[in-house]
């Protein structure tokens, strides 16, 4: 048997203990599986994705710098 890309339904609803895709998908993304989606068909998570986090790798995305601009001080 062929293994899917992604989790079936019933996958995804054993692992958050949750039916509706809104919930599911915060309950995913509090637990690290930041790639889950919720797509044309419903809630998408990547079986490669779930296993590499599972396995504890993380992504760790660079933080956004924004400078601070000052104006100079008027004498």
């Amino acid at each position: 048997m062929a293994t899917s890309l992604t989790l079936s339904k019933e996958e995804l609803r054993d692992l958050t203990g949750y039916e509706q895709p809104s919930k599911q998908l915060a309950e995913l993304h509090r637990r690290g599986f930041h790639r889950a989606y919720i797509g044309r068909h419903g809630l998408v998570l990547e079986r490669a994705h779930y296993e590499a986090v599972c396995q504890g790798a993380t992504e760790k995305a660079k933080p956004k710098v924004r400078p601070i601009l000052r104006t100079p001080a008027h004498a």
